[in-house]
């Protein structure tokens, strides 16, 4: 890789779905470039009204000199969105043979010593670069929902992916305000979403069994465990509840716990009833309010938390990382 991630100034932008309109406003709240793509029918009036949306939320958090979404040009030739970036991010939908296609073209038309990264959320990077020439300087930079706030990046690397693509994706994810985790081993499904999986495939149990309503079942985490994973993860949570003896008294006390028959993690079967019962009742918390309703919802709620969190970590002296 030549240059640094200082020297990033345009990014190219693969597929502008929620992912990657989400990338498109962190790259344009970072005051850079952005050339976008999506083959999609009305992607670009859609990319541009997500902007808008995402906007107002962006300038409270704060933007970057140079931050302006004028500097988004959408294209309409997938080599124009990479020839001349300087950093490549892919969000195109989840299906092997697709990435892997489209990678090999990306690969083809961008310049061989810019990094290009896959937003996919689950699958091998080493499969889905495989085709291309440079395989190198292909990787997983896995975000979350929405990318524009949230500062979660997954960096996954390929058995071809040299160190040196590693060291500048997560350089750059920091340069546009993210905190990336390396994920050390190649896994389907990296890190947070396998735990996530985990809980997911225990709410449809449950649903299906008749055991609880998704209102209730969502009121489960956000008024108990919701609160504390929001500064605190579950390895540490458990920890304290193992009081003075920290982690060793809980696995003691609790350890047994664990072969009794509470989880399912085998998925349940999705029949229609349970997607009716899934659809009815998320829509009856939804409570009327569209999706641009509840995502501006989502976003102020996070920029409080985020805002609560920070000035909690400095009162007690810690980095704004911790």
């Amino acid at each position: 890789m030549s240059g640094g991630a200082d020297s990033i100034e345009t990014v190219g932008i693969v597929g502008t779905g929620v992912i990657g309109a989400g990338w498109v406003a962190r790259c344009l709240a970072h005051g850079l470039d952005v050339l976008a793509w999506d083959p999609a029918p009305h992607a670009a009036a859609q990319l541009r009204a997500k902007i808008a949306d995402a906007w107002p939320a962006l300038q409270r958090v704060g933007l970057a000199e140079g931050a302006d979404p004028s500097r988004l040009r959408i294209v309409h030739d997938l080599d124009d969105a990479v020839r001349t970036a300087d950093f490549i991010q892919e969000s195109a939908p989840e299906v092997e043979d697709l990435k892997r296609t489209l990678l090999a073209r990306v690969d083809a038309a961008a310049r061989p010593d810019v990094m290009i990264a896959s937003s996919s959320s689950g699958l091998l990077p080493t499969r889905f670069a495989a085709d291309c020439a440079h395989p190198g300087r292909v990787l997983v930079g896995h975000p979350f929902n929405p990318v524009y706030l949230l500062p979660l990046v997954e960096v996954v690397a390929g058995a071809a992916t040299n160190a040196a693509s590693v060291d500048l994706a997560m350089a750059f994810y920091r340069r546009i305000g993210m905190g990336p985790l390396r994920v050390r081993t190649e896994i389907p499904g990296y890190i947070a979403d396998r735990l996530l999986e985990a809980l997911w495939r225990e709410i449809l149990h449950m649903v299906a069994e008749g055991v609880a309503t998704t209102t209730e079942l969502d009121d489960a985490i956000r008024f108990g465990p919701g609160l504390r994973w929001s500064f605190m993860g579950t390895c540490q949570i458990y920890h304290l509840a193992g009081g003075e003896a920290g982690m060793r008294h809980m696995l003691e006390q609790f350890g047994p716990a664990l072969k009794l028959p509470w989880t399912k993690l085998v998925a349940p079967e999705l029949t229609d009833e349970l997607i009716d019962r899934m659809v009815e009742g998320t829509l009856q918390q939804a409570a009327g309010r569209s999706i641009s309703d509840l995502e501006r919802y989502r976003d102020d709620a996070l920029i409080s938390v985020m805002e609560a969190l920070a000035g909690a970590k400095a009162r007690h002296g810690m980095a704004p990382d911790a």
